[in-house]
Order: C-alpha cells, then sequence, then structure tokens
C-alpha cells in the first residue's frame, strides 16, 4: 500500500507492462508510482502467443505463486506464496506431454526448462497465469516474471527486471495481482 501527498492509501492491484521506445524487447513496468525498466520477448510483444515464438503476451494475467533459490540469498518480503526451488524441479514446454506448462519433477524426459538455473534468472521467479487455469497445447508456457540477464538482454517471453527492482516491486505483489502487458 501506498500514500499519496494527503496520506490516503492506495492499493495497487495491477502492474502495467507498457512497451519501451527503441526496442521491441524491452518495457517499462508501472506499479503505482514506481517506474522500472523491463526486458521482454526477444520478439516483442504478441496478441497470438505461440509455443518457442519468442514474445511476450499481451494479455491480463493473475500472479499465481513464485518460486525463490534457498541457495542463493535475497531478502524477500512479499505477501505471495513464495516456494524454495528444489534441484528436481522442472517446467515441462513439450506441448504434447500432458504434463506441458505444469511444474514437473526430474527425472522427465520430455522438453522442460529447469527451476534451478545456473544463470541465475529464476532466482526470484513468479508465475503468471498465462495457459495454465486454461491449458492449450502450444499456446505459450513458462511465461514468468523473473531477474534479468545483464544488459537487459530480451527474454523467450517473460517479464524480466533487475534484482534491486524485485525487491522494490514484490512487497506489494499477492495472489491476484495483475500484470496487464499492453
Amino acid at each position: 500500500m501506498e500514500k499519496t501527498r494527503r496520506s490516503r492509501p492506495i492499493k495497487s492491484t495491477t502492474l502495467l507492462v507498457r512497451p519501451a521506445p527503441g526496442k521491441k524487447s524491452r518495457a517499462l513496468i508501472q506499479f503505482g508510482t514506481i517506474t522500472v525498466p523491463a526486458a521482454i520477448g526477444r520478439s516483442g510483444r504478441t496478441i497470438l502467443k505461440r509455443e518457442g515464438d519468442g514474445a511476450t503476451p499481451i494479455a491480463s494475467m493473475k500472479l499465481l505463486y513464485g518460486f525463490r533459490r534457498g541457495d542463493r540469498p535475497m531478502r524477500l518480503e512479499t505477501p505471495l506464496a513464495i516456494r524454495r526451488i528444489r534441484k528436481d524441479m522442472l517446467w515441462c514446454d513439450q506441448p504434447e506431454n500432458p504434463n506441458y506448462n505444469r511444474l514437473t519433477k526430474a527425472p522427465f524426459l520430455s522438453s522442460h526448462e529447469e527451476m534451478k538455473r545456473k544463470d541465475g534468472l529464476y532466482d526470484v521467479c513468479l508465475v503468471m497465469d498465462w495457459n495454465i487455469t486454461s491449458r492449450i497445447r502450444n499456446r505459450g508456457s513458462a511465461i514468468f516474471f523473473h531477474l534479468i540477464k545483464p544488459g537487459y538482454e530480451p527474454t523467450a517471453g517473460c517479464v524480466a527486471v533487475h534484482p534491486r527492482d524485485m525487491r522494490r516491486l514484490l512487497p506489494f505483489m499477492r495472489k491476484g495481482t495483475i500484470v496487464h502487458v499492453l
């Protein structure tokens, strides 16, 4: 909850992701009075999201829950449910598999992403409800809100921010907070 100059509380429930000028893979995130830079999909944004297209879906997506690396300390203050990532946690991105766009466990032979990444992108990883509660094969998987690569390199379709900005936003993020990509 933030306060205005009149000390009236403002309750933000929507995080806006707007395209930034210059690069299709860059965005600005606005949440109440906070504005931070972000990286989005290498192909920019799309209303016709498909598995592997490298685009961030233009949509309103609710935050469901999150993950964090326990072996890389980062103080997290958030009302959002956060689970510690285990080495055997994987996310299925194989459209033909019954576990498509779901958390699964190693060993797992179908195509997947490791949640415990070596590059640190998922040290804090929030799951947005893209193709999860109403799942459609090939519509895209693993659309997360996570940490950036150095230089704000593009994502594969996720929304990514700097760790300091994640720490600024997390206290206001809870289950049901809307991430609205414009």
